[in-house]
């Protein structure tokens, strides 16, 4: 009996239907897990209070920086604190930033795992910058080793507040008044920046907030209130602190736990893959005779 006198029998209809009902019924179910397992994480997220990450700042992208007292430092010798850290041109003061990290400096003076940094943003010749952060730092009150005033060249000091802090814009001098994102920016112990999240009291996603206490007094002078005993910008600082209260619970380099969706879409992949392997494996239909 020659090969070709053998032909392949005709699949069974009802059998393909059959197998097509099971991997249509699969998906069905598949994808209303997966409906479920993401309506329970948006509810969770709608009441996550813990603070939104915003960028980490890597051994490549670490800030170099002249301390007050003439020694070099870099923003990762800090790994292990929570850092509060503000912008500010040596010649302008902030009226409000500048009191929030006096109250921090206060509250936290002994508290080691709080670190403040004053990022100076126009520094002069090298040769006098160590006096000139001095002067800034007698202004402010800044003592080491809790508060330091640092700065660096201007073109990597602006760049890297841009970049690493997402500043809302790079800091520029124009008329000899200094332009620049007012906030103050929150680094935690693995080196990440944070944001406020306000969980929203009708659920929904939460409100991730800046420390922005120029924006806060802005609104304060449009007449819009908390609709609590406190301004926006008191309110404001009020949610720095407790946001500082809970990246001090973190302990460094906590690992990522997995997120639930995820490990269900791969779950998921591998039992349709697994079932179809299955039906490709199966053996092939005898052949029969012309």
């Amino acid at each position: 009996m020659a090969y070709e006198d053998l032909e392949p029998v005709t699949p069974d209809p009802k059998k393909l239907r059959w197998t097509a009902f099971i991997l249509i019924l699969i998906m069905i179910l598949g994808g209303v897990v997966i409906l479920k397992a993401y309506e329970k994480r948006s509810k969770e997220a709608s009441n996550d209070n813990r603070p939104s990450f915003v960028t980490r700042i890597s051994e490549r992208k670490d800030l170099v920086f002249l301390r007050q007292d003439g020694e070099q430092k870099d923003l990762l010798s800090l790994k292990g604190k929570v850092v509060v850290v503000q912008c500010l041109p040596s010649n302008q003061d902030d009226i409000l930033t500048t009191p929030a990290m006096k109250r921090l400096a206060e509250k936290y003076a002994t508290n080691g795992d709080v670190a403040m940094v004053t990022l100076m943003l126009d520094p002069g010749p090298s040769e006098g910058l160590k006096n000139q952060l001095e002067q800034v730092a007698s202004k402010l009150g800044a003592n080491l080793p809790q508060w330091i005033v640092a700065s660096n060249e201007r073109p990597t000091l602006h760049k890297f507040i841009k970049n690493e802090f997402k500043a809302n814009l790079m800091p520029y001098e124009k008329d000899g008044v200094w332009n620049y994102d007012r906030s103050l920016f929150l680094i935690d112990k693995n080196r990440h920046v944070r944001k406020a999240v306000i969980p929203q009291k009708r659920g929904g996603v939460p409100y991730v907030a800046s420390f922005d206490f120029q924006q806060a007094q802005k609104w304060d002078d449009d007449g819009l209130t908390t609709k609590t005993e406190y301004s926006n910008v008191e309110q404001l600082e009020i949610l720095l602190g407790q946001t500082i209260e809970v990246l001090l619970t973190e302990k460094p380099e906590v690992a990522k736990k997995k997120n639930p969706a995820t490990v269900l879409y791969v779950g998921l992949g591998f039992v349709l893959l697994f079932l179809f392997l299955i039906f490709k494996s199966k053996r092939p239909a005898p052949l029969t005779r012309l």
